[in-house]
């Protein structure tokens, strides 16, 4: 019982944190599964998160959808390629060290959190489709942020945000919107290449999954009256990232 409130509290506070400030929330859930639910597998929790964040992930791309803000024929290009990449990654993941796996993963949080301080670069805007000059690009952007997403079992959206952008010059409202089809995409490679080796906890992933879409739902409500402190808690939150980065390092080297 204890497992399971720990699951459901924390997965709601991954959806919170992502329905509060966006991307950048779900490299939590692995520190969390492993560290505040008590998974021991470093691989099955990297398994298990990833299921987790791909569904939250098509859970908030139906919003996007709804809204118009998705540009399918780029999202639908990137992601492809991504799942090349992720299920290369996964499995090169699945190979690795636990411990060392978790050391890197650190040193990839340290990433995010600096990237989540950076600002956001604006695409050149709304009018943008799908051709020969930009879907190059966009398979080489998406082949290699699916694998460094399949490696971590991360959703990977500070990544795939920027590569959307760099690929076809989409608004920042498009890449936002565009990018939960590969989070989705990359988490699913993920988690079924991993749940094929036996490493997804499935009864701690559904507790998680349903308190992430609590959590997002109420994050996302709150982001709306906390519009205009949004700089200040991506700081906070980037503060977060980086403190766990740097346990994780400590606690692994």
């Amino acid at each position: 019982m204890i497992t399971d409130g720990l699951a459901l509290l924390s997965g709601g506070f991954v959806g919170f944190t992502l329905g509060l400030i966006g991307g950048g929330g779900s490299v939590l859930a692995v520190p969390l599964l492993l560290y505040v639910v008590g998974m021991t597998d470093p691989h099955k929790a990297i398994g298990t998160s990833a299921l987790a964040v791909a569904v939250n992930a098509f859970a908030n791309l139906a919003q996007h959808a709804r809204r118009g803000t998705v540009k399918w024929p780029c999202a639908t290009v990137f992601g492809l390629s991504g799942i090349i990449g992720a299920a290369l990654g996964s499995s090169l993941g699945k190979l690795m060290d636990g411990q060392r796996l978790l050391t890197l993963f650190g040193l990839v949080m340290l990433i995010v959190a600096a990237a989540m301080l950076r600002p956001r670069a604006e695409g050149a805007g709304a009018n943008v489709h799908l051709d020969r000059s930009n879907a190059p690009k966009l398979i080489a952007v998406g082949l290699t942020v699916g694998g460094l997403s399949g490696f971590f079992g991360i959703g990977g959206g500070f990544l795939i945000v920027p590569g959307l952008i760099l690929g076809s010059g989409m608004a920042m409202l498009n890449a936002i919107g565009s990018s939960l089809l590969s989070v989705g995409l990359f988490g699913l490679t993920t988690s079924v290449n991993y749940a094929l080796s036996g490493l997804v906890d499935w009864p701690i992933a559904l507790e998680f999954i349903g308190g992430g879409i609590i959590g997002g739902y109420i994050g996302s409500r709150l982001a709306q009256r906390l519009a205009a402190q949004r700089a200040t808690l991506n700081r906070l939150f980037a503060a977060l990232v980086a403190g766990v980065g740097v346990y994780l390092l400590w606690h692994n080297t």
